[in-house]
C-alpha cells in the first residue's frame, strides 16, 4: 500500500533546502564600503567593536571588585561610562544583524570550526589563543581591525594602513604554522 503526504512540515521544508550561496567577494566589499561611510555620515564614527569589550570588562571587574577599578585609569574611564555608548549598541547590532542574517540564508548552526584535522579541544584552545592575541594587539595598537584597518584606511591614516600590513603579515605567518591541521 502506497501513502502519499500532501502536507510537509517547516523543518521538512527546511531540511530539504539547501543554504544559500555566500555572497559575492566583490558586492560584499561594496556594501561593507558603502556601510561604513554612511556610518562616518550619520554618527560621525567608523567601525570599532574593541571598545566593547573594555567596556564590558570594566564594568564586570567593576561589579566584582570596585576598588580594582578605579585604581585603573583606562579601565575606571570605561567603567565611569558604562554600557550604554556607541561601540556597544555596534556590537549588539553586529550581533542581531548577523543571526538574522544566518538565519534567512539558512546557515545558522552551532557547531565549533577551525581546522579540520584538530580535534575540538585544539580547536577551542587556538580560538582561545588566537582571540587573546588579537585582543591584545588590538589594544596595543589602539585599534582593532574595523576600528583601525577599516575606519583608519578609510581615512587613509598611515597607522591603519600600516595596522593592515601587520595584521595581514601575521595571519600569513600563522596560517603557514598550521597549515598541517587544515589538511
Amino acid at each position: 500500500m502506497v501513502t502519499r503526504k500532501f502536507h510537509t512540515t517547516q523543518e521538512e521544508t527546511t531540511a530539504m533546502q539547501p543554504p544559500r550561496p555566500l555572497w559575492n567577494s566583490y558586492v560584499a566589499g561594496v556594501v561593507l564600503g558603502l556601510a561604513l561611510l554612511a556610518t562616518f555620515i550619520f554618527t560621525g564614527h567608523g567601525y570599532g567593536v574593541t571598545g566593547a569589550t573594555t567596556s564590558a570588562t570594566a564594568v564586570a571587574v567593576g561589579a566584582v571588585a570596585p576598588s580594582a577599578v578605579a585604581n585603573h585609569q583606562y579601565l575606571h574611564v570605561a567603567y565611569e561610562n558604562g554600557l550604554n555608548n556607541w561601540t556597544v549598541w555596534e556590537v549588539v547590532g553586529l550581533f542581531i544583524g548577523a543571526l538574522i542574517a544566518s538565519l534567512l540564508a539558512g546557515r545558522f548552526k552551532f557547531q565549533i570550526d577551525g581546522p579540520t584535522q584538530a580535534k575540538r579541544s585544539m580547536r577551542l584552545v587556538l580560538a582561545l589563543v588566537g582571540g587573546t592575541a588579537s585582543g591584545f594587539g588590538a589594544r596595543m595598537a589602539l585599534g582593532c581591525t574595523s576600528g583601525l584597518g577599516l575606519s583608519g584606511s578609510a581615512t587613509l591614516a598611515a597607522s591603519g594602513f600600516l595596522f593592515l600590513i601587520g595584521f595581514f603579515v601575521s595571519g600569513i605567518v600563522f596560517g603557514q604554522l598550521t597549515k598541517g591541521l587544515w589538511k
